[in-house]
């Protein structure tokens, strides 16, 4: 039986039996000099229950019945003559009985006390999984909250500005023609015009992706989810990128867990969002370094990380990291990282980060798998 209660000391189960059978000699051999006249017998309990408790059951049966061989060989070699020769042994059986009884009290108490101990540690192991996930949903409630009132104004925003935009395109189209055609009837060169379109044209189509990414933010398609099969997926997917990788100079590494079968995903979004945190681990690694994709099975849940070697972040940015707008990056729109908390949100998971500044950052997908693996 496994003890709850420690010993203060670290003692083997050996020592302590050892220590607890010469305090019961040292009892007897009391008892024994005193001719029992101060009646020590009930001391011998106290090795007994301390040897029961720090070991087990059975080390108590073992202390109980040398106890109750030392009382009787005191009491054998006393002197004291009993009406009845076998009075000392009816004597030493009720002894043993009584150190029995009490042996099996002390450990059904011990036994009761730790399966409360274990349950009220397993109930507050449950209370703070629990508290955690409801701060984990409450957190996801707002911000989906705030998601859809940005992704509301980012939409009519976005229907302003676009008409607009694709007038001042139309128009530099034009002057970059009219300035083609001065060209030849000038001798000035038009050299200086057309970097100014051409910037001016980069600036326009710099606008319309920050409009386009806000309204995919706000037009995120319904999930179409299938069976998907997520190592087939990556080692696909991430067999096409090998080329971008070698580009930038950094070496990817990939370790897929072969328990991990099949969730209930859209494959497309899913990839969206593992490739809106690998171009974020390119950019951090900006001369080189070492990109980590793995799978790994957890119960019922399926975990992808893609782990960098890059520039990191403090702990300031990687609290605010799946904010609206929030960016570490200064061409970026914030909104790519939020977009992927909303679609892994949407597929009844969630996704975290840890980053330490200058060593690089973790992000963790939780998915759950599907019902029949």
């Amino acid at each position: 039986m496994k003890s709850f209660i420690q010993c203060p000391v670290s003692l083997s189960k050996t020592i302590v039996t050892v220590v607890a059978m010469l305090v019961v000699i040292l009892i007897g051999i009391a008892g024994n000099v005193t001719g029992w006249e101060f009646h020590v017998t009930a001391v011998y309990l106290i090795p007994i229950a301390w040897a029961c408790w720090i070991i087990g059951r059975k080390t108590g049966f073992f202390l109980a019945m040398f106890a109750t061989s030392v009382w009787l060989i005191g009491d054998l070699t006393s002197g004291y003559v009993y009406k009845h020769p076998a009075i000392p042994y009816w004597n030493a059986l009720m002894l043993l009985s009584f150190f029995l009884v009490v042996v099996l009290l002390l450990s059904a108490f011990q036994t009761a006390h730790y399966h409360l101990e274990e349950t009220v540690q397993q109930r507050t192991t449950a209370l703070q999984a629990e508290i955690t996930a409801r701060k984990r949903l409450e957190k996801a409630k707002l911000q989906a909250e705030r998601l859809a009132a940005v992704g509301t104004t980012a939409a009519q925003v976005a229907h302003e500005v676009r008409n607009p935009l694709g007038s001042i395109t139309l128009n530099l189209d034009l002057i970059q023609k009219e300035v083609d055609y001065l060209a030849t009837t000038s001798s000035h060169p038009p050299t200086e015009a057309r970097v100014l379109v051409n910037e001016m044209r980069t600036e326009v189509h710099r606008i319309q992706h920050v409009i386009d990414d806000y309204l995919q933010f706000a037009r995120l398609p319904k999930a179409q989810r299938q069976s998907l099969v997520v190592n087939d997926l990556l080692e696909q997917k991430l067999a096409f990128m090998q080329r971008e990788f070698e580009e930038a100079k950094v070496t990817l590494a990939t370790t897929f867990d072969s328990t991990v079968t099949t969730i209930n995903a859209d494959a497309a979004q899913l990839w969206q969002v593992v490739l809106n945190l690998i171009r974020n681990s390119l950019d951090a690694m900006p001369r080189g370094g070492v990109l980590t994709i793995t799978t790994q099975r957890r119960a019922d849940e399926l975990l992808v990380r893609v782990i960098d070697t890059g520039e990191g972040m403090s702990e300031e940015q990687t609290r605010q990291v799946f904010m609206p707008f929030f960016s570490t990056k200064k061409a970026g729109t914030g909104l790519g990282l939020a977009l992927a908390q909303q679609i892994i949100s949407d597929h009844g998971g969630h996704i975290e980060c840890e980053s330490v500044r200058g060593q690089g950052s973790t992000f963790m997908i939780y998915l759950p798998l599907a019902e029949n693996d």
